[in-house]
């Protein structure tokens, strides 16, 4: 098909989190103001300098079959979770072509992932090194590769639009939703399931960030660890879990008759050339981004209402991104009511992005903006109106929500939702 420019909304959510196994107890959680840190338990993280994490609410163990969950890296059992409750609530009843409502050929999966199988890859060479070549599970490759848990959610809902993985380390998941939004847009299916999804809560991963100095090493206090814009951030909390949405052109979603929660306006991209690792101190990649979502859509800055920060309590992340948003929004980002999310949910690397949809989606349906929990004392720096304490009602009428996320190597990716 020829380039069509359609409408394209969110009319399916799905979500399995430090704070809860669907998108409800998520919900609830972040309107709550809870934290999903936890201490790590077990011998293998007792000598790690970081001992805390944000370790899913409930095990995808517990609900996916045995014989289904041990073929399956961590990382795609949670897609898989997040995608059937999100397949679900968009109201279809079953596999694409079995349910007529909706074409397999016209049917896209974007799942990404930071990192991918890596607990599957670290844990079978341990199984190399100490059982011996023959006892190396035959689906290692399967479940370690970083398209897996896209490519068992196509197969879990028939998909042959296309299928999808955009690795950007921690925008990876927020990529995912962008390009599903050009899949359905420039007219290569009308319905596509998008992403992110991470498991990374293993012993080298934590030591490696944590000698990076980029995690939080407050294992004393875990649910205060994670802390945006406090003086007192450390860095960030490792969290796991997966956040999905199914996105809809609007004349399939008004054909079907299904619910719509936001239309998603489309995504600003920009890479920093700066640092594998360290932010633009001054948020001009962002910046670019940014301004690049608003030259490419119809969104005015006065519309913003509500922002999910990528504020992922870092000392440096945390302040270039607010400098970014007054650089390109000026005196409009004083309307506009800031959450930062992984305050509770710690940070899911490459499902972020995912998650961070649904919350924004949810924000802008329920019109209200979760708190940001942990701020003792704001940071002078950020000069920006952060909600804290209670939700905060969002105001009536149209208005609209950004959604940031930003990860190693410069990738900066700027998503925009708007209520219908």
């Amino acid at each position: 098909m020829s380039p069509t420019n359609r409408t394209v909304v969110v009319t399916g959510i799905g979500a399995t989190t430090p704070l809860g196994g669907d998108s409800a107890s998520t919900w609830e959680g972040l309107l709550a103001g809870r934290s999903g840190v936890r201490p790590l338990e077990g011998e293998r993280f007792a000598n790690l300098p970081v001992r805390i994490a944000a370790t899913a609410a409930v095990d995808p163990g517990d609900v996916l079959p045995r014989p289904l969950a041990r073929k399956l890296d961590r990382s795609a059992q949670f897609a898989l979770i997040a995608a059937r409750e999100a397949w679900a609530d968009a109201g279809f009843t079953a596999r694409a072509g079995e349910d007529a409502s909706v074409d397999p050929d016209r049917l896209g999966t974007v799942i990404a992932s930071g990192i991918g199988g890596v607990t599957t890859l670290l844990d079978q060479y341990d199984v190399l090194k100490e059982r011996g070549e023959r006892r190396v599970s035959p689906h290692t490759v399967p479940m370690l590769m970083p398209n897996s848990p896209s490519a068992n959610v196509s197969l879990e809902v028939g998909a042959r639009a296309g299928v999808h993985t955009p690795v950007s380390a921690c925008a990876s998941g927020a990529e995912a939703v962008g390009y599903a939004v050009e899949m359905i847009r420039t007219g290569r299916a009308d319905v596509v399931v998008a992403g992110g999804t991470e498991a990374a809560i293993h012993p080298l991963p934590m030591a490696a960030f944590a000698n990076m100095m980029a995690m939080s090493k407050n294992n004393e206090h875990p649910t205060e660890a994670s802390r945006p814009y406090d003086t007192g951030r450390d860095g960030f909390v490792m969290g796991e879990g997966s956040g999905v949405v199914v996105l809809e052109s609007a004349e399939h979603a008004a054909k079907r008759g299904a619910r719509v929660y936001c239309e998603v306006l489309g995504q600003g991209l920009s890479s920093d050339a700066h640092h594998i690792a360290q932010p633009e101190p001054t948020g001009r990649g962002i910046a670019k981004a940014m301004q690049n979502l608003l030259d490419s859509s119809d969104l005015k800055p006065s519309e913003v209402m509500h922002l999910n920060a990528h504020a992922t309590s870092t000392p440096q992340g945390d302040v270039a991104e607010i400098k970014a948003l007054r650089r390109v929004l000026g005196d409009e980002l004083d309307h506009v009511a800031i959450s930062a999310t992984k305050s509770m949910t710690g940070h899911l690397l490459g499902g972020a992005g995912g998650i961070e949809t649904v919350a924004t989606a949810l924000a802008l349906y329920h019109r209200v903006a979760p708190p940001t929990i942990n701020i003792d004392q704001l940071d002078a720096e950020v000069d920006a109106d952060v909600v804290r304490g209670e939700p905060r009602p969002l105001p009536s009428g149209t208005i609209a929500a950004i959604n940031n996320s930003f990860g190693f190597g410069g990738h900066n990716v700027v998503l925009a939702l708007r209520t219908v």
